[in-house]
């Protein structure tokens, strides 16, 4: 039986933080010129709240402003992600092809669960050939509760996961694999919280680290990978 490895995307294997600001500000900068916003733009706040849901991320970022307008700005945000995937300007964090290389060659099934947008994660995995080692993507989209924890839940059902761990920088990931059962790796990255990752089973600064812990896993399962 083999050890599953659900990933989360942004912040994890994805370097956001490369087309995240380019993105935001053409975003607010649309605001501007339609008189819809008239300050600086919330890039810290939004670094703070990295992680949750997109229709979460605009009632924070917007508590002024109608559903209506956070819908066409989540559109055009989502709209300028993809273009940045596209032109090359993101980024892998280091080692994910190595890591992702190992997993596989130890009989390790990969998984990604994201809080990204359906659109957004193809574009990812299709610029950066990740299909060639994950099973399947999985974007919250695909739950109406918009909870982490549910779409892990589904991974795990859909594919009758039996033992498995999830690797991510933020709560929501932390909390996915609490409340599946699962093995919680905190990744210390740009993103993290040192508060959300003292709750983690695990916590790595490389995900090179990775194959020290499959090792450990392994004698934790009784070498069922």
């Amino acid at each position: 039986m083999s050890l599953s490895l659900i990933f989360d995307m942004d912040g994890t294997l994805f370097q956001t933080n490369k087309i995240l600001e380019l993105s935001l500000e053409d975003t607010f900068h649309r605001l501007r010129s339609l008189n819809q916003w008239d300050t600086a733009t919330p890039i810290d706040q939004y670094r703070e709240i990295m992680g949750v849901p997109l229709p979460k991320v605009w009632e924070t970022l917007l508590p002024s402003h109608s559903n209506e307008v956070r819908e066409q700005v989540n559109d055009y945000f989502h709209e300028k992600l993809i273009e940045n995937i596209k032109k090359g300007k993101g980024g892998l964090y280091p080692n994910v092809e190595e890591v992702f290389n190992y997993l596989r060659d130890h009989n390790c099934t990969i998984y990604i669960a994201s809080n990204g947008l359906t659109e957004y994660l193809k574009a990812i995995v299709s610029y950066y050939h990740l299909d060639h080692w994950v099973t399947e993507t999985f974007s919250i989209q695909q739950i109406q509760s918009l909870d982490k924890a549910d779409l892990v839940k589904m991974i795990i059902k859909k594919y009758s996961i039996k033992n498995a761990a999830v690797i991510g920088d933020r709560l929501s990931d932390i909390k996915a694999a609490k409340e599946n059962g699962l093995v919680a790796i905190g990744c210390n990255f740009d993103f993290a919280q040192e508060d959300e990752l003292t709750q983690a089973d695990i916590v790595v600064d490389d995900l090179l680290e990775l194959k020290t812990i499959l090792f450990k896993l392994k004698q934790e399962n009784n070498d069922l990978v």
